[in-house]
């Protein structure tokens, strides 16, 4: 009887600008099965730097480091490799912080203090395509912040409000300095968040919710 190869392992980067605090969180980590840490970096450029080459499938991001913050490098990874997930790991509990996470498309948000085994456990939660909030950033946001599967980050505002206004997908990829192949991504992405299949209908919810509002484009 042959035996079935083991389940590939999920790849994961840290990125923090704290030494000890990377270093403690891979000491945890490896002690997991299942987990590989791959990287450990601390800046958000060194991510976006390294990313095909460290090709991970969870990245734990710390919000506010030297040049660029964990905000631009999420929206950045996301926007190269739309399949990665971001966890944000930060001592900020604030809504503010925490919903702006989201918005940008991170899949979770732990607070820096949490026991480490949760560590392991918010990445095995998105790998399953679930976000996961740590019990003290949930206690900071409304339950409507904490669960909007249908909501848009901030590129994908961005790409929508572009496509409703008539650009194609070349259009938008020259305009945002991206590839086409990363706008057709978001768009697809865009329709399955907001149950929408057509171009139409993209166009008639931007009209139907404020999107267009103030940009001097008729439609």
């Amino acid at each position: 009887m042959t035996t079935p190869d083991p389940a590939p392992l999920t790849r994961v980067v840290i990125v923090d600008d704290h030494p000890m605090v990377a270093q403690g969180v891979q000491s945890v980590l490896e002690d997991h099965e299942g987990l590989e840490v791959v990287g450990t970096l601390g800046t958000g450029r060194a991510v976006i730097e390294q990313l095909e080459e460290l090709n991970p499938d969870v990245i734990l991001m710390d919000l506010n480091m030297p040049g660029m913050g964990g905000l631009t490098a999420t929206e950045l990874v996301l926007e190269k490799r739309p399949g990665t997930r971001v966890l944000i790991l930060s001592m900020h509990d604030s809504p503010e912080y925490i919903s702006s996470a989201l918005s940008h498309g991170a899949m979770g948000y732990i607070l820096k203090d949490v026991p480490t085994d949760e560590i392991a456990r918010a990445i095995e939660t998105v790998m399953r395509g679930e976000r996961y909030l740590c019990t003290g950033a949930k206690g900071a946001i409304s339950p409507r912040s904490a669960d909007v599967p249908g909501a848009l980050t901030g590129r994908e505002q961005t790409i929508l409000l572009k496509l409703a206004q008539g650009l194609s997908n070349k259009d938008v990829a020259t305009s945002l300095d991206i590839s086409v192949r990363t706008v057709e991504t978001h768009r697809k992405n865009i329709k399955r968040k907001l149950g929408i299949s057509s171009t139409a209908g993209l166009t008639r919810y931007a009209l139907e919710h404020g999107v267009l509002q103030g940009t001097g484009n008729a439609l």
